[in-house]
């Protein structure tokens, strides 16, 4: 049962992970990249922190459930005490729901951060692009009007 709400949980985390890893790659020198980076990990230390958060309740509410049911066999003066295994199992399933959906939340946000970061790193990369390709034009127009404004001046000197 838990294997099966963790596996996308798992498969979620390495894909913010991955994109991390590739942002982290790039190494962009500017500031803003930085920041950017700096978010993505914020998000991804929260993602983290609530799993944590998650697997640490659903311990505690395991340990608490087995102290409560040794307590009652324990003060049990006869064999008539039961535990109802279903109980307890419909317990434990609605623990790690909530311990799914807040982790879910968490990459949610984390997903979300990572989609607007990439956005703003394409667009910076876009102006980049047309900056560099403008400072080439201008540099090039420049210096052929140079290159022309010395033969008018050969032939004028002739």
């Amino acid at each position: 049962m838990i294997s099966s709400i963790r596996s996308p949980l798992l498969h979620r985390v390495v894909l913010v992970l991955a994109v991390f890893g590739g942002l982290t790659a790039c190494q962009k020198n500017d500031a803003s990249a930085g920041q950017v980076a700096g978010k993505l990990n914020d998000a991804a230390q929260a993602a983290g922190q609530k799993l944590d958060q998650a697997a640490s309740y659903i311990g505690q509410q395991v340990d608490a459930t087995k102290s409560a049911a040794q307590q009652n066999l324990d003060s049990a003066s006869a064999p008539s005490v039961t535990i109802d295994p279903k109980a307890l199992a419909s317990g434990a399933q609605a623990n790690l729901q909530g311990a799914a959906s807040a982790a879910n939340a968490q990459l949610g946000k984390a997903a979300a951060l990572t989609g607007q970061s990439l956005e703003t790193a394409g667009r910076k990369l876009q102006q980049w692009s047309a900056q560099s390709t403008a400072s080439s034009t201008n540099a090039a127009a420049s210096s052929s009007a140079a290159g022309d404004s010395g033969d008018a001046q050969k032939q004028m000197d002739k």
